[in-house]
């Protein structure tokens, strides 16, 4: 059984209940159980509570997953913890400087003895709050560039197929595809989402990111528009369109996008970065496909233009045409002169080819003598004698170069042999050896010529070192953050100085103005000097006394 510790023990008067000689009756707790303790009463006394408060010391989220942060007013501050699974359903997520409305549960921390709340629901303080938060972030996506006019996308004229991101039980989708009905029928996908509450955001952005990924020519068509809407509300329940990752999804969007989120007089980041916005979904339905009334009527209008030009045209060329007839000479006159010229052409042919016929039956009679066998034998003897003569003159040719090359690979058969490879390996070793020498001896001699220099250079440190003066019994003086104080009018009475001299340092303390006007300064007693032996630092001289 562990003894008690007598009241006459303990470091505080004894309580007046308490006999002065007696063994203490207090109960006796360990760390951990006081912490347990404390921490059973107050979850037991507060649960859950709602705090006000501006969020103080957010940096995101610990590698954990988890949030630590402070909620602070005028008057006081307490610790707040998000966990990791109550973080990623956060309808808002906490910004330094908000001011916010925390549900949580009131707890405490015995690893620091603090108490903290746990949240569960985080909300902005008032309407003021999410302005001010849907500003800031305005602010910062337009900085990006994401609501650059140059970003945005044409409307296709007549769009084949039609996504629209909603609610698919709300009375906005029924709006919308009956103006589709009476307007022009269009092959409509819809992918539903919830248009308010905590998942809205992320679900209207996957929505869009998934109309993107559709590839063209598969088995779901890909949309040629897409349009987001809602009808109205207020600011909390429109909030999700203007989540950060959904405007980033709408900008990043290679399909047009048209926004249709509340009424005319609602707007939200999602209407600045896409690229038409509509004041109403039944608007968006009107400015995606035109109205199939007006393209008839336009079809019409256009085919009696297109009637009534080719008509009037008809007639032009047809006017054009007979006034140029009038202008024509008659066709018998036309072909006189080359009927004339034909009859002309006819009469020299026919005597041209009376002529051509004697001339080539001249040249036929000259070939037929030229080829008798008499003369073609004579012609085949002279080119058997001229291919017999070319051999004997090839022969000969061919002999003269095999003599010319047997000569030349025994030149080189020649120098080849182990003896003459022998001769020329040693002749290249000795030309190696000796510029490895001549290398060496030059890297020593640059190696003595660096080493002079670096003696030379640390010479020259020396002597330009303030420790050479301070052999010479001059001190430098420097206070307590050790900046060099260069007179003695820059020296307080009764300020800490620091002393250098040439084998340490000693701290001295400066004395009241004396009758010369200037402090002095005097050791301190009972303190031992330190030596202090470092590097010496060029940029850390000061001045001398």
């Amino acid at each position: 059984m562990t003894a008690r510790p007598s009241v006459a023990s303990l470091p505080f008067d004894p309580l007046p209940d308490q006999p002065s000689g007696r063994e203490s009756n207090v109960a006796e707790f360990t760390v951990s159980e006081l912490s347990n303790a404390i921490k059973r009463t107050v979850e037991g006394r507060f649960g859950y509570v709602k705090l006000r408060g501006e969020i103080s010391g957010y940096r995101g989220p610990h590698s954990s997953g988890h949030c630590y942060f402070s909620l602070k007013d005028k008057r006081a501050r307490i610790d707040a913890v998000i966990w990791k699974g109550v973080f990623a359903r956060l309808k808002f997520k906490p910004e330094e400087g908000l001011e916010v409305v925390a549900t949580g549960k009131v707890s405490t921390f015995a690893g620091k003895s603090s108490y903290q709340i746990i949240i569960d629901g985080l909300e902005p303080a008032g309407a003021g709050a999410l302005m001010a938060l849907l500003e800031e972030r305005k602010r910062k996506l337009a900085a990006e560039g994401l609501f650059d006019e140059e970003r945005k996308q044409k409307l296709p004229f007549l769009p084949r197929v039609i996504g629209i991101v909603t609610s698919p039980t709300g009375a906005v989708i029924r709006d919308m595809m009956h103006g589709f009905r009476e307007r022009f029928p269009a092959h409509v996908i819809v992918w539903p989402v919830r248009v308010q509450g905590e998942t809205s955001g992320d679900e209207v952005a996957a929505a869009i990111r998934g109309f993107n990924a559709i590839a063209p020519g598969g088995a779901i068509p890909r949309p040629d528009v897409l349009i987001v809407a809602r009808g109205g509300g207020s600011l909390e329940d429109l909030w999700g369109f203007n989540d950060e990752a959904v405007v980033r999804a709408a900008a990043a969007s290679t399909i047009p996008l048209i926004s249709a989120v509340g009424h005319e007089t609602d707007w939200t980041l999602i209407d600045l970065a896409a690229d038409a916005r509509a004041p109403t979904p039944t608007k968006a339905a009107e400015w995606a496909v035109p109205k199939m009334s007006e393209l008839l009527q336009r079809i019409e209008e256009l085919s009696r233009r297109l009637h009534i030009a080719q008509r009037r045209g008809l007639e032009q060329r047809r006017a054009r045409l007979t006034a140029a007839a009038r202008g024509l000479p008659r066709s018998s006159d036309l072909l006189a002169l080359p009927r004339q010229r034909f009859d002309a052409a006819a009469t020299r042919l026919s005597l041209a080819l009376k002529a051509y016929t004697q001339h080539q039956r001249g040249r036929f009679q000259d070939q037929a003598m030229r080829l008798r066998p008499t003369t073609l034998r004579q012609r085949l003897d002279q080119a058997k004698a001229g291919l017999e003569a070319s051999s004997v003159r090839l022969d000969l040719a061919l002999k003269s170069l095999t003599r010319s090359k047997r000569a030349g690979f025994q030149e080189v058969a020649v120098r080849l042999q182990p003896t003459a490879l022998r001769q020329r390996l040693q002749q290249h070793r000795k030309v190696l050896q000796e510029q490895s020498a001549r290398a060496t001896r030059a890297l020593m001699t640059q190696i003595a010529h660096r080493r002079q220099q670096l003696e030379s250079q640390g010479k020259l440190l020396e002597t330009l070192s303030h420790k050479s003066v301070l052999q010479r019994g001059f001190a430098l003086v420097r206070d307590q953050q050790g900046k060099m104080l260069r007179r003695a009018d820059a020296i307080a009475p009764g300020q800490s100085l620091q002393l250098e001299f040439a084998d340490g340092t000693v701290k001295a303390q400066a004395e009241a103005e004396g009758k010369g006007g200037k402090s002095a300064a005097k050791s301190t007693p009972n303190r031992a000097v330190k030596t202090q032996r470092g590097r010496f630092d060029p940029g850390g001289q000061g001045s001398l006394f």
